[in-house]
């Protein structure tokens, strides 16, 4: 075949090619190839026709061999390109990224058009595989190319808006690069836009302050981004409620921070950030009610702030709302994000801070949940506080020797830390060996003397202390006081100052102050609710008394405050109201039905009130549970009597006499 005929069959190739004549293009590429096997154009014509034939394999064969042939020719790589592109092939997605870049090598130089096309398709497909340094690296090239011709403002300022909107995902990915090239085309996009200020900017803005905040390593761009922004739309709150969670997280309460509070709270007052950072003063002013009430509003709003959780549960322990801590700490470990570097030093002080809160509850569960918090504390071994709270936590659940070990391994490694001593004290104390338990609390106040915790247990141990002690109270008086003005929320401290004025100084007005203030900063204290409402009414002061009931049964859950119900239902007795008596005596009962004296008291109010048949079932009741009640049983008996069943009053009356010949009421009736 002459060159001539070579060139004929090409163009026949070609031809058919173009009326869809694939097979005989074939046909023609082959005549070719036999008399030059190397002939670029038909290998490039055989896998035109041999796509379309559907045989990719063939069509991928003849591409390649036209490239080897000849590497920097267009057709060639066109070819592959498409045939890639087609939606049959699968699983060469590596190879087609390949060829577009080979492509834009080739229209580098020429077809600045072509050049846009190819990179954009590259760009789509790196994003589709979440390649995204490689999405970032390409159309950063793009928009330098476009920068170096010169385009509009406005044409690179969207181009920077696509390459934010391609990154956006990128952020769960950790790679440093790509970051930096999302935070870049941030930057260029802000300062870009042509209507300044405008709602589109501002959003933009927004988004920017939005991705910054979610690396913890970038908070100077942070700050300097919110002040940019506030500078630019001085109303917007947005910019101040992520510096103020930005100054919260970080845990810096300078001046700069409390000026952003209350600047938020001028613009917004119901701003959860705001809010939060209100509570935060208060906690640094020692105001803990209402940093409390703050922390918990503020977070209502704004859930998302485990160091907030972490404030809120400090509050709540400077106020011995110990079980409050514990969960507001749990809603901390949910506000955690990734664990990276900031959240680990708050998943610490977190998890420290709820093994103290469930230390403090002193129960054997607590105490097991105690111990998994701290295990999980990254380096906990090394800490001797910590490990003094592990000991501690040992005690609760009654663990003696595990105690006992970690106490003594303290006072041999860090016999001038006070944890250590106290640590001895509390085990002395739970054994009952008092004088060594002074010894160690003393030692353990030496070394820390504004712990309120260590002169209570001091005072206690003074208290339940030898004989002669018990007759002066007066070491265990100086040690609760000191308590009580170290921490004026220590509501054991002023019940026992309540025991001391009562029993011991036979003040009751100071003692019923004492309990009264127990009672107040610790509702469930049952203790020092009834002492303080037993010496009211000693002291004729019948209003405190009622007030205080009154406070308890009024917050009251069914079957909850049985002591109040109780002595609230005497006192209606008391003063001839045998209804409200009925009604309390039964809230009673409801908390506890099986009260023997309760149930007679209800009797006496069903009487009262001329309700025979259920006063009758009362104290019918009160003697099944308790057949010692003679009186119960009598007054059934005298209800009978009532209600004319004689023949089982005198039975009933006879048995009384068998146990108690001389029950002088029994003879009556």
């Amino acid at each position: 075949m002459s060159n001539k005929e070579v060139k004929a069959a090409l163009k026949s190739a070609r031809d058919a090619i173009r009326n869809k004549e694939y097979k005989e293009a074939l046909k023609h590429c082959k005549a070719v190839l036999k008399q030059e096997k190397n002939n670029y154009n038909a290998w490039v014509f055989i896998g035109l026709a041999a796509a379309e034939l559907e045989q990719p394999d063939q069509a991928k064969g003849a591409y390649k061999k036209a490239i080897e042939l000849e590497p920097n020719q267009l057709l060639a790589w066109q070819g592959l390109a498409n045939l890639y592109e087609k939606p049959n092939q699968t699983d060469v997605r590596g190879d087609l990224a390949d060829v577009y870049q080979k492509l834009l090598q080739l229209y580098e130089s020429g077809d600045k058009q072509k050049w846009y096309d190819v990179c954009n398709k590259l760009v789509e497909l790196y994003h589709q595989e979440k390649k995204y340094l490689e999405v970032a690296e390409t159309w950063q090239k793009l928009i330098q190319v476009k920068q170096e011709e010169g385009a509009e403002k406005a044409e690179l300022h969207q181009l920077w808006k696509k390459m934010i909107q391609l990154l956006k995902d990128s952020t769960q990915n950790q790679d440093n690069k790509t970051e930096q090239s999302l935070l870049t085309a941030f930057e260029h996009a802000v300062n870009s836009a042509d209507s300044v200020p405008g709602e589109d900017h501002q959003n933009l803005y927004k988004d920017f302050i939005q991705c910054l905040s979610k690396f913890p390593h970038e908070t100077v761009r942070l700050e300097k981004a919110c002040h940019d922004m506030l500078a630019l739309y001085p109303t917007v709150s947005y910019p101040l409620e992520v510096l103020c969670l930005h100054f919260v997280q970080s845990g810096t309460f300078s001046e700069e921070a409390l000026a952003c509070f209350s600047r938020l709270l001028e613009m917004d007052a119901s701003s959860g950030p705001g809010i939060i950072g209100l509570g935060i003063k208060f906690l640094q002013e020692k105001k803990y009610r209402e940093a409390v009430k703050s922390l918990t509003e503020g977070l209502q709003k704004t859930s998302e702030c485990p160091a907030a959780w972490h404030y809120l549960a400090e509050a709540q322990m400077k106020i011995h709302k110990h079980r409050d801590a514990v969960l507001s700490c749990n809603q901390a470990f949910k506000a955690l994000g990734t664990p990276e570097d900031p959240s680990l030093r708050w998943k610490n002080r977190i998890l420290q801070l709820k093994a103290e809160a469930l230390i403090k509850i002193a129960d054997a569960d607590a105490a097991e949940e105690a111990i998994q918090s701290l295990e999980q504390i990254v380096d906990a071994s090394s800490d001797p506080v910590v490990l003094a709270l592990r000991g501690r936590a040992y005690l609760n659940k009654g663990l003696m020797d595990q105690a006992s070990k970690i106490s003594q391994e303290l006072l041999s490694s860090h016999p001038d830390l006070a944890e250590s001593h106290a640590l001895e004290g509390f085990i002395h104390y739970s054994q009952k060996n008092y004088e060594q338990a002074e010894r160690s609390f003393l030692n353990a106040i030496e070394r820390k003397a504004e712990t309120a915790e260590y002169h209570q247990y001091l005072g206690l141990t003074y208290w339940y202390m030898s004989d002669e002690t018990q007759k002066d109270k007066g070491k265990a008086l100086t040690q609760f006081l000191k308590a009580a003005k170290l921490d004026t929320y220590l509501g054991r401290v002023f019940c026992y100052l309540g025991n001391y004025y009562r029993d011991i100084a036979g003040d009751k007005s100071r003692a019923r102050g004492c309990y009264k203030k127990a009672f107040e900063l610790d509702g469930t204290d049952e203790e020092s609710g009834t002492a303080a409402v037993d010496l009211s009414v000693e002291l004729g002061d019948m209003d405190t008394a009622l007030s205080i009931l009154n406070e308890v049964t009024e917050k009251a859950s069914t079957g909850a405050a049985k002591w109040a119900w109780l002595h609230r239902g005497l006192y209606y007795l008391r003063t001839g109201q045998p209804s409200q008596a009925v009604v309390d005596l039964q809230a009673a009962l409801r908390a506890d039905p099986k009260d023997s004296n309760c149930w007679e008291s209800l009797g006496e109010a069903y009487l009262s009130r001329g309700s025979y048949s259920t006063a009758l079932k009362s104290f019918r009741k009160a003697s099944e549970l308790n057949p010692e009640l003679v009186y119960s049983i009598y007054k059934a008996a005298a209800v009978e009597q009532i209600l004319g069943k004689y023949e089982n009053a005198i039975a009933t009356y006879q048995q009384i006499l068998k146990k108690t010949e001389d029950y002088v009421p029994a003879l009556k009736g």
